[in-house]
């Protein structure tokens, strides 16, 4: 339950004789109607009521949502108050404000309701404007309600408050019995939370609902006397549910970020050697670093890599963050494996049919979400395709510009069974020997992500070469423990996905 959700069920056990117990010896709520009647009836008398406000409309069993305790009475909003919705936008525009002095009056505004200070804002008209606009008169004591945007934020004026008018976003509630204006303010939000009384119950009233419909809403109606006691309660409790909401707040935003977090401690346990416990029968990496120099010495004969692409730079012990299983080797990530750039592809060169192809902004819009991928999202024509370098079944493909260097260069593992054309600002990555979706793992670790930040340029714009990728140092485990620690992640990752 949120903070909010709590404030709404304590305004419900309010307005249902709940919240507090009931004092017999209280003056009934019936005593109150019939003296808000007898003010009613001088103000007829003086000429500021008209004959229709006396008028009461019966209120049936089939109306009344629920049981009121004895000594409550149901009532109508109408029956409590006078309401006036400020004048229409042409009646009051701002070439018809002046400066604040002696001879102007105050244009209460919406911000006056919402934030409960009447010292706000600095609009006023002459009193030869307000004269034609005494209707919407607002005075000491009266409620203004925000009727737009932020809807149904109530504020009674304090009797220091100068006298003004409402503006359009305003209505004006002159309550017949004043002692009355906390609770009215307090049924009051509970009836634009919840509805009450006008539908029995529903979803959240979405603006103040036009005057008749307003003024036939039922009120529950307490005697005076517990009204004072409701209010004081809600005033009692309402810093515990502000503290429960920030608690509850707090406690969403660590469960929000748990799944990543634990994500994130996965994947370092992995690179560093503590997921799975090490098999001495396992061949060593070493063993697997010779296989991959000799895959590469052939494509070297064969003339599809350079010689340089033999050359190694060795890695200092500044470099190795943390300390690596017996087994385990460091290597730096270009070398068990082959880099290729892609190259480009229009954006009106894809279609939704055609030879399958990867822009490098997919990357971050289509293929982040999962670590392989089978199909491509986007097509182009057999012309484009001919022309563009080729991916394959295994080759992890990384994005090498964006707009962030925590995201640049993250992996996804291709493993469908057509060729790839590969759009510019990307590469493939060709693993030799070796479990690719190891790599995947590794690449996409907070601790490769750390160094790539490192090397990446640009802020608006960030750009990070392949060669800058290939030189980062990653821990080289044997490849069968390369296996089985791609089982225990993705054991794990079903589990937290399973916590959400």
């Amino acid at each position: 339950m949120t903070g909010k959700q709590l404030k709404n069920a304590i305004l419900q056990l309010a307005i249902q004789g709940k919240l507090v117990p009931q004092n017999p010896t209280d003056e009934p709520a019936s005593a109150l109607l019939a003296q808000i009647r007898k003010e009613k009836e001088q103000l007829l008398k003086a000429g500021k009521l008209k004959k229709k406000n006396l008028e009461t409309t019966p209120i049936t069993d089939e109306e009344k949502p629920f049981e009121l305790p004895d000594g409550w009475e149901w009532c109508r909003m109408n029956d409590l108050a006078a309401y006036r919705k400020g004048p229409f936008g042409s009646s009051l525009t701002k070439s018809m404000f002046v400066p604040k002095g002696e001879d102007s009056v105050k244009v209460y505004e919406q911000k006056n309701a919402i934030q409960k200070d009447w010292r706000l804002g600095d609009y006023y008209i002459s009193k030869e404007k307000y004269l034609g606009m005494q209707g919407f008169t607002t005075k000491p004591s009266d409620i203004i309600v925000s009727c737009a945007g932020t809807i149904g934020e109530c504020y009674q004026l304090p009797t220091d408050a100068p006298l003004g008018i409402i503006n359009q976003a305003l209505m004006r509630v002159e309550l017949y019995i004043l002692d009355m204006a906390a609770y009215w303010m307090l049924f009051f939000e509970d009836m634009l939370n919840h509805n009450v009384a006008m539908k029995g119950a529903g979803s959240a009233i979405k603006n103040i609902p036009p005057f008749e419909i307003l003024k036939n809403i039922l009120v529950p109606l307490p005697p005076l006397a517990e009204q004072r006691r409701i209010v004081a309660k809600i005033e009692e409790l309402m810093p515990l549910v502000e503290e429960y909401g920030a608690a509850q707040e707090k406690l969403n935003r660590l469960n929000g970020a748990l799944p990543e977090a634990l994500k994130k401690s996965i994947l370092q346990q992995a690179i560093q050697g503590k997921l799975v416990p090490q098999n001495p029968t396992d061949e060593p990496a070493s063993a697997l670093l010779a296989k991959i120099r000799k895959e590469k010495e052939k494509l070297v004969k064969a003339g599809k890599l350079k010689k340089k692409d033999l050359e190694t730079t060795p890695i200092t012990d500044e470099e190795k963050p943390f300390e690596i299983p017996e087994s385990w080797e460091w290597v730096r990530l270009g070398e068990i494996g082959i880099f290729e750039r892609g190259n480009g592809i229009k954006r009106d060169e894809t279609f939704s049919s055609g030879r399958p192809c990867v822009r490098y902004g997919e990357m971050y819009t289509k293929y982040r979400y999962n670590p392989t991928f089978d199909k491509t999202f986007s097509y182009t024509s057999q012309a484009v395709f001919d022309k563009c370098r080729k991916a394959h079944n295994g080759d992890l493909f990384m994005a090498l510009t964006g707009e962030n260097k925590q995201d640049i260069a993250l992996a996804a593992q291709y493993v469908g069974n057509e060729e790839i054309a590969v759009g510019g600002d990307l590469c493939h990555f060709s693993i030799l020997q070796a479990y690719a979706l190891f790599f995947v793992y590794v690449i996409n670790s907070q601790f490769f992500s750390d160094k790539k930040e490192l090397l990446a340029t640009g802020d608006i714009i960030v750009h990070i070469s392949a060669d800058k990728l290939g030189s980062i140092p990653i821990p080289l485990p044997p490849l069968s423990e390369q296996k089985r620690i791609v089982a225990k992640i993705e054991e794990l990752m079903a589990m937290v996905d399973g916590m959400k």
